[in-house]
C-alpha cells in the first residue's frame, strides 16, 4: 500500500533489476515458503467468507462524505470557510483511496467483483496509481514482503530519505514520480523495473490506463483556464498532495524500522491499535501483520483473525503515536548504521522465529 520507490544511497541495491536481486534469488529469499500461525480449516474458512454488505456500507458513507465535502468546498470557496470541507475531501480523496484500491485490488472487500473492480478503478485513479500496474507489483510485495531488489513498494529504504518521508506527507514527491509513470505509460513506455513484474499481456492495459487518466487530467486543467479558477484541480489531481497526510502516516508503520529479508511477516510488519476514524480510513489495514499472514481474509474480519492468532503474534503497537515514537528513532540510527532494525519480541506463547532464515545481510537487533 505504499508507492514504488527508486533506491537510495546506501550498501543495499534496491533496485528490481540489480545485485541484491539476484542474491534474494540465490539465497532462496524470493517466492520463498513464509511462515504464518496454524488456524483450524473451518475458522479459516470462515475468516475468509466474502461479503457486500460491510463494503457496500463503508464505501456509501465514505461517497458520500466525499460528495457532501466537495459540494462544501465548492460553496464556499473563495471564503476560509471551504478549507474544513477540503480538510475532509482531500483526506478522503487522497489518503482513505489508499486503502481501498489495495482491498478491493485482492478482491475481498465485495463479494460481488464488479463492486471491486469499480471500487479499484475509482481508488486507483484518485491515489494516482496505475490500476494494471500496482495490481501487479502488489502481488510481487506479496510474494516477496520487504525483500531487498524484490519487493517494489518498500516505502523506507536504509538508509532513510528523511526528506522524502516528510515531503510524502503532502505527497509532493510520490505525486511528481505518478504523474512522469503516467506520462512514460501514456507514450507507451513500460519501465525495465516494470517489466520485472507486469506481464507481458497485461502492458498494453497499463498504457491504455494512463492514456485515459492524463486525457482526464487535461481536461480538468482546460476547464480551470477557461472558468480562470483552481476550484477544479481542488476537486480533481490537487486533494492527492493536500489529502496524504493520513495514508503517509499509517503506510510508514506498516513496516518501517523492521527487518529486511526475512520470511517471517512478524519480523517485518506491524499491528498497530488506531482509533476508529483512522480505521475507517485505512479499512483495518492496521492488523497489518494478520493481513500479510492471511490476505485473502477481508479487511471487515481482521479484527477477529487478530483475537485468534494475536497469541503467536509480537504485542501490538497500542496507537499511531506509539508507533512513531518506536519508529523515528530506529530511522535516526539507521543514518549512522543502515544494518540497524527493531526486533520484534514474541509472547512465551508464539511459535519461535526460524533464525537461520533470517537476514542474509548481517543486522544489529534492538
Amino acid at each position: 500500500m505504499t508507492a514504488i520507490m527508486s533506491p537510495a544511497l546506501s550498501g543495499r541495491d534496491y533496485s528490481l533489476t540489480g545485485r541484491d536481486a539476484k542474491l534474494a534469488v540465490e539465497n532462496g529469499l524470493a517466492a520463498a515458503e513464509w511462515y504464518h500461525t496454524e488456524i483450524p480449516r473451518k475458522q479459516m474458512k470462515e475468516l475468509m467468507q466474502r461479503s457486500d454488505q460491510p463494503a457496500i456500507r463503508d464505501t456509501a458513507i465514505w461517497l458520500g462524505a466525499l460528495i457532501l465535502s466537495g459540494a462544501g468546498g465548492a460553496w464556499f470557496w473563495g471564503s476560509w470557510w471551504c478549507v474544513p470541507s477540503f480538510f475532509v475531501y482531500g483526506t478522503l480523496y487522497g489518503s482513505s483511496t489508499d486503502s481501498r484500491w489495495h482491498e478491493c485490488g485482492h478482491g475481498t472487500a465485495f463479494r460481488t467483483q464488479w463492486m471491486n473492480d469499480a471500487v479499484y478503478q475509482l481508488a486507483c485513479f484518485m491515489i494516482m496509481r496505475n490500476p494494471v500496474t500496482w495490481r501487479w507489483s502488489h502481488t510481487r510485495h506479496h510474494t516477496d514482503t520487504i525483500i531487498v531488489g524484490r519487493d517494489p513498494e518498500i516505502a523506507v529504504m536504509r538508509p532513510p530519505d528523511l526528506v522524502r518521508l516528510v515531503l510524502n506527507f503532502f505527497g509532493i514527491l510520490d505525486a511528481w514520480h505518478a504523474m512522469a509513470d503516467m506520462v512514460r505509460n501514456a507514450a507507451g513506455v513500460i519501465s525495465a523495473a516494470e517489466k520485472t513484474f507486469i506481464p507481458p499481456q497485461e502492458q498494453p492495459r497499463a498504457i491504455r490506463a494512463a492514456r485515459i487518466w492524463l486525457a482526464i487530467y487535461i481536461a480538468t486543467i482546460a476547464l480551470a483556464l477557461y472558468l480562470h479558477s483552481w476550484l477544479p484541480p481542488m476537486l480533481v489531481g490537487l486533494p492527492r498532495l493536500y489529502g496524504a497526510w493520513h495514508h503517509v502516516m499509517t503506510g510508514l508503520l506498516q513496516h518501517g524500522g523492521l527487518a529486511e529479508n526475512v520470511i517471517d511477516h512478524r519480523l517485518n510488519s506491524r499491528t498497530v491499535y488506531m482509533n476508529p476514524i483512522s480505521r475507517f480510513i485505512y479499512w483495518n489495514m492496521n492488523y497489518h501483520v494478520e493481513h500479510h499472514m492471511f490476505p485473502m481474509v477481508p479487511y471487515h474480519a481482521l479484527p477477529k483473525l487478530h483475537e485468534l492468532i494475536k497469541h503467536d503474534l509480537p504485542a501490538p503497537t497500542p496507537s499511531i503515536l506509539a508507533g512513531y515514537r518506536e519508529m523515528i528513532p530506529a530511522f535516526l540510527r539507521q543514518l549512522r548504521n543502515e544494518d540497524y532494525f527493531i526486533k520484534r519480541e514474541l509472547p512465551p506463547t508464539a511459535k519461535p522465529y526460524r533464525e537461520e532464515l533470517h537476514n542474509p545481510v548481517p543486522a544489529a537487533a534492538e
